[in-house]
């Protein structure tokens, strides 16, 4: 009697679920084991509820660990602590620059190797404000944004 393919491939499915729940349950199982052997006083852990704490005393016998929190001290079972907490290393910081953040440069003021640099800027005088010139257009010839080329007001665009 021959066997169907497609039952022939049932089986192999079958048999390919079987193995990789095994294998998961092992990988399971060697992160717990894991988990349990770094269960050492002063090690900072997280319980299952989300709490924080480093472990003050384990009691292998009764499968009891003791951990602070701040100012209160828990007594759970060994299974209630989820995952021991790494401490992060935290990398070398850029060299600080001079300057605060509230040092920001004042308005015309340049920064030249961290050292604050006027620029010059042109004198104007009362006078040209009021007839709405600039200074600085006067010295170089041409005329100021608020005129025209034949020396008039121009209306403000909106």
């Amino acid at each position: 009697m021959a066997i169907d393919p497609i039952t022939l491939m049932m089986f192999a499915l079958i048999a390919l679920l079987i193995f990789f729940m095994f294998r998961n349950g092992k990988k399971r199982q060697q992160a717990m084991q894991e988990l349990q052997s770094g269960l050492r006083p002063g090690a900072d852990v997280m319980l299952q509820s989300g709490i924080y704490g480093t472990i003050d005393s384990v009691d292998e016998e009764e499968n009891k660990v003791t951990v602070r929190s701040g100012t209160s001290t828990f007594v759970v079972h060994r299974n209630a602590v989820s995952q021991i907490v790494a401490p992060v290393e935290v990398a070398d910081e850029a060299p600080a620059s001079d300057l605060a953040p509230d040092d920001d440069p004042a308005f015309g003021e340049r920064l030249a190797n961290g050292t604050p640099e006027t620029t010059a800027t042109p004198e104007v005088d009362a006078a040209d404000l009021d007839r709405g010139t600039d200074a600085a257009a006067d010295e170089s010839g041409t005329q100021g944004p608020d005129t025209d080329q034949q020396g008039g007001e121009q209306t403000p665009k909106a």
